[in-house]
């Protein structure tokens, strides 16, 4: 989920320019999505998840507390995402497999130097295009995984939301905290002030995490950085 988030937001900032090159490296991200949602049990983890969220939500229903207004919002939101997924026919992206000179372009995109204008005459042809024109396919030709980047968005959202954030403090570079037993987390959060120039190395199982501070050489060496640092850490479930 968080591989496909990374590809659905590098795809909508490219799409958003107009460079020929910037929109080249749009479709190769578009190839991408197709590579990790093509799992043919993908959309039916999300429906699931999607389902499993509405009926939590639910449940809370005439409980004390409870702004009805906002979780009536929310459970829109979460059925929405959840139609839109079904409603799409088949595999994920198999209206782009049917396309016969998308996936001629796909063929030779991993081929270094295989997308040249004298391979791919008209892909080329496309690529002088005006932005506008070109932008213009790259939305439609994403169109059809759009249900499917609602969902990621609106799950990783609230799986986001679900930890409290709290400061902790690594000792000479070195973070551990024992997790509770019965209690699975899904997600962990760090927030540490960029200017530190500090690298995270974050490791974890069920009863522990472990989170080392490292440093950057010259060289591209990482190193154990040997000052204390307070950061702030959520875990979400």
């Amino acid at each position: 989920m968080l591989r496909l988030e990374h590809l659905f937001d590098r795809l909508g900032t490219l799409m958003a320019r107009e460079a020929a090159l910037d929109h080249h490296f749009a479709l190769v991200t578009l190839f991408e999505i197709l590579d990790v949602a093509s799992r043919a049990d993908l959309k039916s983890d999300l429906l699931k998840e999607l389902e499993k969220h509405k009926a939590q939500f639910n449940a809370y229903r005439g409980s004390p507390g409870v702004d009805e207004a906002r979780l009536d919002e929310v459970v829109a939101r979460i059925d929405g995402a959840f139609q839109r997924l079904n409603a799409l026919a088949g595999k994920t992206g198999v209206a782009l497999t049917g396309n016969d000179w998308l996936m001629s372009i796909r063929s030779r995109i991993s081929i270094p130097g295989g997308t040249c204008e004298f391979d791919l005459p008209a892909y080329y042809n496309w690529q002088q295009m005006l932005p506008v024109r070109r932008r213009k396919d790259l939305m439609s030709w994403a169109q059809s995984l759009m249900p499917m980047a609602e969902a990621l968005q609106v799950l990783l959202g609230m799986l986001r939301d679900s930890g409290a954030p709290h400061k902790v403090a690594a000792t000479a570079g070195q973070f551990q905290q024992s997790l509770a037993a019965g209690r699975v987390y899904q997600l962990l959060r760090m927030r540490i002030d960029p200017s530190l120039g500090l690298i995270p190395e974050i490791s974890g199982h069920r009863l522990m995490i472990s989170i080392r501070l490292m440093r950057q050489d010259e060289e591209g060496r990482l190193k154990l950085a040997q000052e204390d640092t307070s950061f702030e850490l959520a875990l979400c479930q």
